[in-house]
């Protein structure tokens, strides 16, 4: 049978052939050392044909359980050049987690960091696995680079070919691991480089974590379609960030919303120069309004991007002459995107009617492994995926994101969109971060309840807070019962999980 056209190809092979001498990586584990795509490339053929040696082929499974470093990069990248799938585990998982994610998974090779090595091998027990167990220190450094720096055999992919497990975080039972497709990283990058304006001289900061999409797919996967940098950070680390903005020559940035909340309590904010950062975007949990008007006042294009694991991630932009007139929206599609809002019923929305956001394009995931029912629940058979996510666009074609369809509270008979009442609180200047989940209520059916930490050395009262929402929300909206805590729970994904608030 005849494969289809594709556009799957080992990438660092090609950028190797195009721009061999630019400076791909700068490694802030090691002495911020610089790597070229020369480098960088015959690093991962080394890698891969280490693999090869452990009789890892086209199909397989290499699972890492792994913090941010070079030799995770190298691993993605050899496992492209094999048709291998590297199958990413959240660090931040309980054991009993990550063994179901390896029965899930079934590897033919589990590699760790050294602080898992223990880790590793009780999971594997656990799951009762065969995969060999590898940690990435100094004999596996020596293993991998006496292996040749020739390309291991072209593989024979397609687009359709897997390339990336990354599960979603899902609010109960085992993650799903969507399969992020040679087609549909390489779909992703494309119309991330063309939409957001990208190019060889751009920087950006790699701490979001590896194991989800948002730090490999975000920037680092089209950063190398352009030829561009990327600086390796084991994590987030305010005061590492203010460093690489000030001496680095950084140019874009991505994080959470609890990043630049933690970003704007440093004491390092108000001489921060950021006059070198084009682009400044936050995703994977909706961002409260005065994060962007404490950038927007400093001068900064601050936006909130919008995108999940099933798809790209990134799906949408937002103009940079827009971004103060449309605030919190996320724009409009991407160039090979496309988008619609639906009722409960599957008919259009209205401009400004709220309903469920549905996607497709290349940039859509091949579905879920091993889960065809969930798969066909999620993706139609026209190729629209089911968000799950309420969004409105205005008469103007600009999307905002209202929240996650299970999050929505019915009060009453009103709907509550927890993003707009925690926007709201996080205006209190003595509220440092805001939660909002539903909570059952005999007479209204369901209510909210506001989980709030203060800032550090604030005060403020249940009273104070009603008042303070009081001129700003309907009545319904605020909520009816607050409570004080010193944190929040997160995923590892950095989001509030909200499943344990209640």
């Amino acid at each position: 049978m005849t494969q289809p056209a594709s556009w799957a190809t080992d990438w660092l092979a090609r950028r190797e052939s195009l721009s061999p001498n630019k400076v791909a990586l700068i490694d802030t584990l090691n002495a911020n050392r610089a790597i070229t795509y020369r480098e960088w490339n015959r690093t991962a053929n080394r890698t891969a044909n280490w693999l090869q040696t452990l009789g890892i082929r086209k199909g397989d499974r290499v699972a890492i359980l792994a913090t941010n470093e070079v030799a995770y990069l190298d691993l993605w990248f050899a496992c492209g050049k094999l048709g291998a799938i590297l199958q990413t585990l959240n660090w931040r998982l309980t054991p009993a987690e990550l063994e179901g994610l390896i029965r899930d998974g079934e590897p033919g090779v589990l590699i760790v960091s050294p602080t898992f090595a223990t880790t590793g091998a009780a999971i594997l027990r656990g799951a009762g696995s065969q995969a060999g167990l590898f940690v990435l220190d100094e004999t596996f450094r020596a293993r991998r680079d006496a292996q040749s720096d020739a390309p291991p055999p072209d593989p024979g992919l397609c687009d359709s070919d897997p390339w990336v497990i990354c599960y979603t975080g899902g609010t109960t039972g085992l993650p799903k691991g969507a399969l992020l497709t040679h087609g549909s990283i390489t779909a992703n990058s494309v119309n991330t480089v063309m939409s957001w304006g990208l190019d060889a001289h751009d920087v950006a900061v790699l701490n979001a974590p590896l194991f989800h999409t948002g730090g490999l797919n975000v920037f680092t996967a089209p950063l190398v379609h352009c030829g561009a940098t990327s600086i390796v950070c084991a994590g987030f680390e305010a005061g590492q960030v203010f460093d690489l903005i000030a001496d680095a020559g950084v140019t874009v940035f991505f994080g959470v919303p609890t990043m630049f909340i933690a970003l704007q309590q440093h004491e390092r904010w108000a001489g921060a120069d950021f006059s070198r950062l084009k682009i400044v975007i936050s995703g994977g949990a909706a961002c409260p309004l005065p994060v962007f008007e404490k950038f927007w006042a400093r001068g900064v294009d601050f936006k909130t991007g919008y995108g999940l694991t099933e798809a790209g991630p990134n799906t949408f932009w937002l103009p940079r002459e827009d971004v103060r007139r449309k605030p919190g929206a996320v724009g409009r599609p991407l160039f090979h995107v496309q988008t619609r809002i639906v009722d409960e019923h599957g008919a259009p929305c209205g401009p400004d009617e709220v309903g469920e956001l549905l996607i497709r394009g290349p940039h859509v995931a091949g579905g879920y492994w091993r889960r065809p029912e969930e798969t066909a629940r999620a993706i139609d058979a026209a190729g629209w995926l089911r968000t799950g996510d309420l969004a409105r666009c205005d008469a103007e074609g600009y999307y905002t994101i209202v929240g996650r369809s299970k999050d929505m509270i019915i009060s009453g008979g009103e709907n509550i969109y927890p993003a707009e009442v925690e926007s709201v609180l996080h205006a209190h200047p003595a509220v440092a971060e805001a939660a909002l989940v539903g909570v059952p209520d005999p007479k209204w059916g369901e209510v909210g309840r506001a989980f709030i930490v203060l800032q550090a050395g604030a005060s403020a009262d249940e009273e104070s807070l009603r008042a303070f929402c009081a001129p700003r929300l309907a009545r319904y909206k605020i909520p009816k019962s607050f409570v004080f805590v010193p944190g929040l729970p997160r995923t590892g994904a950095g989001k509030i999980d909200k499943k344990l608030l209640h």
